[in-house]
């Protein structure tokens, strides 16, 4: 029987479809990436905001077709939209054979042994319940890199956010299964762990008093062969300064912070449930940018979030421009069911969120370039990614950039490069949200 998964949505959602193509492995079934050749479709859905729920919902119907017309014998949902959606997938989208909740990934072998035969059922388990941790997991991002989830769920119930309703509260992993994890994905040729879940500065908390994102990263980069370890998803109101020392001092430590702030207007950071004031917020870049002079700043903002007015806007417009994020990406305001802010009455209209979402980007898409162009005549350390056809060049990513969602390094050499090699590069060129160099330098003994 072969089995095709389509993953939706974040990096931590991959994780879970990861950890379930391994379990399906030690099942015996084997994998496609094509429809014609599936036997069974399992599609990993997201419903965080309103594009991807009808991402998730399009899927369905269209892997439904696919069943209605006999090349399917299963379909499975599995992930956010199935747990938050259960009724209605099954009254809208009968070809569905099976449902498996956020918390219930471990039971994806088991829903596919009853769908085959004729007996599918829904599981789901508590949304508070441990969660799921299996380190046989299929790693589907090219076995150079990984995304690392080091909990699960959110305890911060801002306004305008479903996920405590679909992946329950704030509930870390244990460091020594996550250390232990690590050192099996090391052994599988990951060089780059990736740390995520829906917050990560607040790890630890839960499980052991106080936040210990710190001796959870001294301990992954004493992995001998972890390369590199970036953060993502860094909530800036739980930024210690042990936490900036411990990246500032631990070499294999990226200078690389995700810090989703959402907004820089106190009335707007209030009405979305956000623990952070706007001077908090420039507080917190301006102490990493002091104590790490060469780290990369990510963030991400919410456009027309209700209620928010021209001098809100205009506000936050300013902040932008002062702080140079090094990354920014901005998203309309998405009006979730079930959520606080899906009632407030002062709903901002679509074509203004768009608007101001553009002209944020355009702003900082100088400042993005500019930044690039700062970077020519630097050498810097890259992992290679892939070749382009019929080139002599690779692609390449720097410290400065996650995957997917920020820029590539493009390097020029004849040398033979496989992809996870590290080499030294000198910057000789921008185009606007990537680089060019040539390689200088291939090994691992860097300093």
């Amino acid at each position: 029987m072969n089995i095709m998964f389509v993953s939706l949505g974040c990096d931590k959602n991959l994780v879970d479809t990861e950890m379930m193509l391994g379990l399906l492995r030690e099942k015996g079934y084997t994998f496609t990436d094509d429809e014609e050749t599936a036997d069974i479709m399992v599609v990993n859905t997201c419903c965080f905001i309103g594009d991807a729920k009808e991402e998730s919902i399009q899927t369905l119907l269209e892997m439904a077709e696919l069943k209605k017309a006999g090349r399917l014998k299963v379909l499975i949902a599995a992930g956010c939209l199935a747990q938050r959606y259960r009724k209605e997938i099954r009254e809208e989208i009968p070809e569905v054979d099976a449902l498996v909740g956020t918390m219930a990934v471990g039971e994806i072998a088991e829903a596919v042994e009853e769908a085959l035969a004729g007996s599918g059922g829904d599981h789901y388990r508590d949304l508070n319940a441990a969660p799921a941790v299996y380190r046989d997991r299929i790693v589907t991002t090219g076995g150079h890199y990984a995304y690392l989830k080091i909990a699960e769920g959110c305890s911060k119930h801002c306004t305008y956010c479903i996920i405590p309703k679909v992946r329950g509260d704030y509930r870390s992993i244990p460091m020594e299964e996550l250390e232990a994890q690590a050192r099996k994905l090391a052994e599988g040729g990951v060089r780059e762990l990736i740390l995520v879940a829906q917050e990560t500065t607040l790890y630890g908390a839960d499980l052991y008093g106080k936040k210990t994102l710190p001796e959870l990263l001294k301990r992954l980069a004493g992995i001998p062969d972890i390369r590199w370890v970036r953060i993502l998803y860094c909530y800036p109101e739980e930024i210690t300064e042990e936490l900036i020392e411990t990246i500032a001092e631990e070499p294999k430590i990226c200078h690389y912070l995700d810090i989703p702030i959402q907004h820089a207007s106190d009335g707007v950071l209030k009405r979305m449930g956000r623990r952070a004031t706007q001077a908090q917020l420039r507080s917190t870049v301006e102490r990493l940018r002091e104590r790490i002079p060469d780290i990369c700043l990510r963030t991400t903002l919410i456009s027309g979030f209700p209620g928010e007015t021209q001098e809100d806007f205009e506000e936050l417009y300013r902040f932008v421009n002062e702080m140079e994020f090094d990354r920014l990406g901005v998203f309309p305001y998405s009006r979730e069911e079930d959520t606080p802010a899906a009632a407030y009455t002062e709903q901002v209209e679509e074509s203004v969120k768009e608007s101001r979402r553009d002209e944020l980007m355009e702003l900082q898409q100088a400042v993005v370039f500019e930044k690039a162009e700062d970077i020519v005549g630097q050498t810097l350390t890259a992992m290679i990614e892939g070749k382009v056809a019929d080139e002599d060049v690779y692609v390449a990513r720097t410290y400065r950039d996650a995957p997917d969602v920020d820029g590539y390094l493009f390097v020029n050499t004849s040398a033979f490069l496989n992809s996870g090699d590290f080499v030294k590069v000198l910057v000789t060129d921008s185009n606007e949200y990537d680089l060019i160099g040539e390689m200088i330098e291939n090994g691992e003994d860097f300093s």
